[in-house]
């Protein structure tokens, strides 16, 4: 109960620190020299903190080390390499952009202190790319007393969509998409009813264990097995052990990379090969980087972003081609990904919405901004929509498949079926 009393506290005691923070600044105006008390009161009313005559500041946090650093990491230089491209086009009427990002090391309480920084210490516009769903949910109650827009989250939480906020502001499809799209293939394309769920003991892990359960229900079926394991641990082993005793056909799973890959190893030196499933968030490239090339089992993973590389990315041209040659450009050392990618889609609407908002940009006018956005095409086949009661602009969910060492489009499920008879009879996939 203490630790329960502890962290209620201290959310109460952020919720108190950023509403006091616009009286503050009213009575003692600013440490910036010549804003004045008028400035300031113009400033709260229309909501225009982080707009200067020639620049617009945004803010992020997001794991830039730890467990998840690369998920932080590659969401981060996906949405500065289109950032940095539109800054050297002169930026958005006039004003360039400038995105102040914090490490946060996928910790929740790390992300709330973070949060306040960037809307008390350095005033962001706006709240932008956060990544995770226990850190991103931490900080919901700060938003509607700042009064302050959080656009393009790398997470799928249904938190993050209801109840319904005008200052949340969704880019992908959620964890329930992905999850219920991905029980449809495993019991109507492959005919397995045996599914259990691997989860991370959070938020995160929780939204996609409700969102599989859900999606189950619709086929009269639930889990028949829930391993769990504590985040930034790969402590696996006890979760591994309850799904392998119930004879699982399939293994949903809702972690990280890390942990994700031990448990598949671990499963397939046991002998134990079911097809594992994974949601986005685990992070393709690193988790079949982990795997490595000769992996045996079958192993299909969700996205809410086309391939980024190869045929399959040929096939998805425009959006996601343009992702490539700015990350070429600005940051040459990288590989396109999936995750990088988000981001830069992340960044391509946050930048819609500031040219539609116009040169007078206040907070409140770039959401109505946000909101006039239909039908905007990021690629072929991939169009956004938003409106006043519609923040997810994306609902498109992709399927793809370690093959070869690297995640490839899925193209025929009757294949992934033969496959996984293959794997489950003792022959290579």
């Amino acid at each position: 109960m203490g630790c329960i009393w502890l962290s209620r506290t201290r959310t109460w005691l952020a919720l108190a620190v950023v509403s006091a923070f616009l009286g503050i600044a009213l009575l003692f105006f600013s440490t910036s020299p010549g804003c004045s008390r008028q400035g300031l009161e113009t400033a709260v009313e229309q909501g225009s903190f982080g707009v200067t005559d020639d620049l617009i500041t945004l803010g992020s946090s997001l794991a830039l080390s730890g467990h998840a650093s690369y998920l932080g990491t590659q969401t981060l230089r996906g949405a500065l390499c289109y950032l940095n491209h539109v800054n050297d086009q002169g930026g958005v009427h006039g004003r360039k952009l400038k995105l102040v990002s914090y490490d946060d090391s996928y910790d929740p309480p790390r992300c709330l202190a973070n949060t306040q920084r960037l809307i008390i210490e350095d005033q962001v516009f706006a709240l932008f790319c956060y990544v995770g769903t226990p850190t991103t949910v931490k900080i919901l109650p700060l938003l509607e007393d700042a009064r302050i827009p959080l656009l393009g989250m790398f997470t799928g939480a249904n938190a993050l969509r209801e109840p319904f906020s005008r200052y949340i502001i969704n880019i992908r499809a959620s964890y329930y998409q992905e999850t219920a799209a991905a029980v449809r293939h495993l019991v109507n394309d492959l005919g397995l009813k045996r599914i259990a769920v691997f989860y991370q003991y959070d938020a995160y892990g929780f939204d996609g264990l409700t969102g599989t359960e859900l999606a189950l229900k619709e086929f009269n079926l639930a889990p028949v097995a829930r391993g769990s394991y504590v985040r930034g641990t790969l402590d696996v082993e006890e979760g591994l052990t309850k799904i392998e005793d119930s004879r699982a056909e399939a293994v949903v799973m809702i972690g990280t990379y890390d942990p994700c890959a031990r448990f598949i190893q671990l499963a397939q030196n046991n002998g134990f090969s079911p097809i594992f499933y994974t949601v986005s968030f685990v992070g393709a490239e690193e988790l079949a980087r982990r795997l490595g090339p000769e992996s045996g089992p079958v192993v299909v993973m969700s996205q809410v972003v086309p391939p980024t590389e190869g045929a399959d990315a040929r096939k998805f041209s425009g959006g996601a081609q343009e992702y490539v040659e700015l990350l070429a450009k600005y940051f040459p050392d990288e590989k396109p990904n999936s995750v990088g990618l988000e981001g830069y889609y992340n960044a391509r609407i946050l930048v819609e919405g500031l040219r539609r908002a116009g040169r007078n940009l206040t907070r409140e006018g770039f959401i109505t901004a946000i909101e006039s956005v239909r039908d905007y095409e990021l690629g072929p086949g991939q169009t956004v929509n938003f409106g006043p009661e519609n923040h997810q602009g994306m609902e498109r969910v992709y399927f793809t498949r370690l093959k070869g060492g690297r995640f490839t489009l899925v193209e025929s499920w009757p294949e992934v079926q033969s496959d996984f008879m293959r794997v489950r009879a003792g022959g290579a996939p």
